[in-house]
């Protein structure tokens, strides 16, 4: 799976260390009695369909060695799918998940965006139809898009949910340079069971199935957890090991109800649920003191840009104090890290009256603004914001010439686009505007691309697709 499956090693003692407490009981810890279950249950329905499975020839030795017998699998039949975008399996919660996930890839500051897409897509496999939710994985490295990919969701009748193919794009320095890892079910390879409806002790299944392309074991190890959340203990969690196609060690990754993957890595590569809705989600609308961090912020870009740096330092001790406030009252400690941090920055751009970079330390914090008001706005209010956000990044570096960030900053501002269903006709413009800016950033025409940047941010404001706040 994308930058999950992709880029960590977990070591089993970071489990410990993250608090994991607890061990909930299950239906039978011997994993042959889920293959004789699943043996038995060939005659019971013929609704069930037998999964082909591929050769596994690819693989190197270590890692044929070391998978399970078929005895202990329970994905080699594929139940039928009534309601496959009903999604109620609470350890994979794709139908309504839209989280912030932080961590680390090398040690560079890693952040991923992940939004359920506003359209479903239909696949086909041995003539089953089903219908699949769309989620759109969207990880930045060092506050640039590196990867983006949609993957393809559906819940069966059994509670079990299915992953059925991504389209993955490796992002470097702003342009497209692999769509390695890209699969989809009937022309790639078979379904694979992402997540069992009711995961047992010993129970072992496949997250994707495609030797050569994309290919994971995961076996179920620990059920019934208790993990620290953003926002307070979360139980009944589940922790799997997983096997991956390389030599590389045995993974584990922990998965919450409401959150689905919730932490997996360990050392310098790592992701961490920082904040997911609706599970973290807050009564009420945005807090005064994160509306005064954002307008203070801004000032402090004002006064920097006409060197009032004393105004500038004054914005700035107001903005500080609007997130103490806002801290107070509990903030999810990965976010509130992440705030601190690019505060910070601003701060060291003041002091050393640096415009250019007061305006990039700026820009980070209203992104960490946006990540924390998830929790009181809607996912397509906030994504709206970004798309006035990211605007304003692309006006940045074209005034700056940077050629792979103004590359990069078009990518992410058409990504955001899909995220968002939008009135017909202001969407039609955007779009209009979108591959305007694409075409004139592939020509390096810098300055036309800081222009049209502020026409989109503009063109939202006059559609009223955020607020006047922003």
């Amino acid at each position: 799976m994308h930058v999950q499956g992709r880029t960590r090693v977990l070591a089993a003692g970071v489990v410990v260390a993250f608090g994991l407490s607890g061990c909930g009981g299950s239906v039978s810890t011997h994993p042959a009695a889920a293959g004789n279950r699943l043996r038995a249950s060939v005659s019971a329905s013929a609704d069930l369909l037998p999964i082909p499975q591929p050769d596994l020839s690819t693989l190197n030795r270590v890692t044929r060695q070391r998978l399970a017998p078929d005895s202990a699998r329970i994905d080699l039949l594929l139940p039928p799918f009534s309601n496959s975008t009903g999604v109620t399996n609470a350890l994979f919660p794709i139908a309504a998940l839209n989280a912030v996930i932080l961590g680390e890839v090398a040690g560079e500051p890693l952040k991923i965006e992940t939004t359920l897409l506003p359209e479903t897509k239909v696949v086909t496999w041995h003539g089953r139809r089903i219908e699949a939710l769309q989620s759109q994985f969207c990880a930045f490295l060092n506050g640039r898009i590196t990867e983006l990919a949609v993957d393809l969701y559906a819940q069966a009748d059994d509670g079990s949910v299915w992953y059925l193919g991504e389209d993955v794009v490796d992002y470097q320095h702003g342009m497209a340079e692999s769509t390695e890892g890209t699969w989809r079910v009937g022309l790639d390879g078979p379904p694979a069971m992402i997540m069992p409806g009711h995961p047992t002790v010993g129970n072992v299944y496949r997250t994707e199935n495609i030797p050569g392309i994309a290919f994971e074991q995961v076996t179920v190890k620990r059920v019934g957890v208790t993990v620290a959340g953003p926002t307070g203990p979360v139980g009944g969690a589940m922790v799997g090991q997983e096997l991956h196609q390389d030599e590389k060690a045995l993974e584990a990754k922990v998965f919450a109800p409401g959150y689905g993957e919730f932490f997996s890595g360990g050392g310098h590569d790592f992701e961490a649920n920082a904040l997911s809705v609706p599970a973290d989600a807050r009564p009420g609308p945005v807090p005064d003191a994160l509306k005064t961090l954002l307008d203070r912020t801004r000032d402090v870009v004002a006064a920097a840009r006409s060197k009032r740096w004393t105004s500038a330092a004054a914005s700035l001790d107001r903005a500080i104090a609007a997130w103490l406030a806002y801290q107070a009252g509990g903030a999810p400690d990965r976010l509130a890290s992440h705030l601190q941090v690019a505060l910070a920055s601003l701060a060291t751009a003041v002091d050393q009256r640096r415009q250019r970079s007061v305006a990039q330390s700026a820009l980070h914090v209203m992104d960490a603004v946006l990540d924390l008001e998830l929790q009181h706005r809607s996912p397509s209010t906030v994504n709206k914001a970004r798309l006035v956000l990211w605007s304003r990044q692309l006006a940045l570096d074209a005034r700056a010439r940077r050629a792979g960030a103004v590359h990069g900053d078009v990518t992410t501002i058409g990504w955001i686009r899909d995220r968002l269903d939008l009135d017909p006709a202001a969407g039609a413009n955007i779009d209009d505007q979108i591959r305007y800016l694409r075409a004139i950033a592939e020509a390096n025409e810098f300055r036309r691309a800081a222009t049209q940047a502020r026409r989109l941010r503009d063109n939202v404001r006059a559609a009223a697709l955020v607020g006047s706040t922003r």
